[in-house]
């Protein structure tokens, strides 16, 4: 780390990179409602509306694993400027679409394939820019008063709060202005967004290394792979109930279907999924100071993190025994679900704040870019497993099967964790 800028060049750097970060997360949020509700008043069925995600999240794996090759390469200011130029292109995309082949005759599942690729697109745009901004802040950070967890908690507290803000955004915007004006709205944003970024971020975030090989970008740290491998279901967890289930299954309940009760069901559903990422997003941020994580051993983390993985099994398992019993109305298991959801999302914040952490210290400083990007390939993984399940599960067997999938899957994260501890325990 002995190339890292100073504090004073650190922080004005770290400003920027936070900047670019929450503009995309903005309009990666508010686009995921306005497609998932849009696309389900098409008709589209949740099997359908997974399907439109998945490229989504396996181009993201794809991209999550060789980026921080090319951040290593190419250096970290090459990758954010692309990602959030991906985005833009792949908004107008969408817009574009939805002004032209939309009301073309005979197009439909040339339709349906051009949004599935523009959604890839999108992908690609999501984990180059987070893989930027957050190898950026291990380079960028202090190595020592505890700055690298603070700075990390922040950065992916605050993102989750802009995220969730735009769920809400995104189901406001189709509900005033519809469809196509939301998405070259979001152009708009991303634009000035970029604009501003080339103005303001320093140049060289990092040093780039030619010599970096492709086959580096697999990691040979066995605490880097068990920490993947219990990323990859803890998000695949979340993604099952997600992406598709709750928001189709409250839709159901909140809607009968007329305009009137579809944009006062858009706008609860939005509000909830925001709150919910936004809440999750202040508990990430809170987390350090929560547990006083920087005093503490990483086997000590390590350990809260086992714990709590297995408690959001628990929750899960819970939910779904409500659900599949079914003894209450509609409506109060409408709540109970939204209380229990409240709980598992303030549990799983701790646990991916101290996920965050553990992945930047435990990585090398040479490495910390193919490390990064290896780890956040197994998130996206997750990602895409969950996206999957979520159509699948709730097609097949409605919110019950949806919610006993997380649980598994919670399961799994769970098992996943104790090698990663004993390894540390040894050390």
């Amino acid at each position: 780390m002995s190339n890292a800028p100073k504090i004073s060049q650190s922080l004005s750097a770290y400003i920027s990179v936070t900047f670019a970060y929450w503009g995309f997360m903005l309009t990666d949020g508010a686009v995921r409602m306005l497609v998932l509700f849009h696309f389900h008043l098409l008709g589209f069925s949740p099997l359908e509306l997974a399907t439109i995600f998945l490229l989504y999240e396996f181009m993201g794996v794809i991209t999550n694993l060789y980026a921080g090759y090319i951040a290593a390469r190419f250096g970290l200011n090459t990758t954010l400027y692309a990602g959030l130029g991906f985005q833009i292109i792949a908004l107008s995309a969408l817009a574009l679409y939805s002004e032209v082949l939309q009301s073309s005759a005979g197009l439909a599942s040339f339709s349906f394939t051009y949004v599935v690729i523009s959604q890839g697109l999108s992908g690609i745009a999501k984990d180059l820019t987070k893989m930027s901004a957050k190898s950026a802040v291990k380079w960028l950070a202090p190595d020592s008063d505890g700055t690298l967890l603070r700075w990390v908690a922040f950065l992916t507290g605050s993102k989750n709060a802009v995220k969730g803000s735009g769920f809400f955004l995104g189901a406001a915007l189709l509900t005033v202005i519809g469809f196509t004006s939301a998405l070259w709205s979001l152009v708009a944003l991303l634009l000035v967004v970029l604009f501003l970024l080339v103005f303001i971020m320093p140049s060289g975030l990092t040093t780039k290394n030619k010599s970096t090989k492709l086959k580096e970008v697999f990691s040979v740290n066995s605490h880097i792979n068990w920490l993947s491998g219990a990323r990859l279901f803890l998000f695949g967890a979340r993604d099952v109930w997600f992406v598709v289930g709750v928001p189709i299954f409250f839709y159901s309940i909140l809607s009968d279907g007329s305009t009137s009760q579809n944009k006062a069901a858009f706008f609860q559903i939005g509000f909830f999924m925001s709150l919910w990422i936004i809440l999750y997003g202040a508990t990430q941020a809170i987390t350090p100071k929560l547990f006083n994580s920087a005093s503490r051993s990483h086997y000590t983390i390590i350990q809260i993190t086992k714990m709590a993985v297995l408690f959001l099994a628990v929750i899960l398992g819970t939910l779904t025994a409500f659900t599949a019993a079914n003894p209450l109305s509609e409506m109060s298991l409408f709540y109970v679900i939204v209380i229990g959801l409240f709980i598992f999302g303030f549990v799983f914040a701790i646990n991916s704040s101290l996920h965050s952490y553990l992945i930047l210290a435990l990585s090398e400083p040479e490495r910390v870019t193919m490390d990064v990007g290896f780890y956040y390939m197994s998130n996206a993984a997750g990602r895409l497993l969950g996206t999957f399940l979520s159509g699948v599960s709730y097609q097949f067997g409605g919110l019950p099967t949806c919610l006993a999938c997380a649980t598994m899957l919670c399961l799994f994260s769970w098992l996943l964790t104790f090698p990663l501890a004993n390894l540390q325990k040894q050390r």
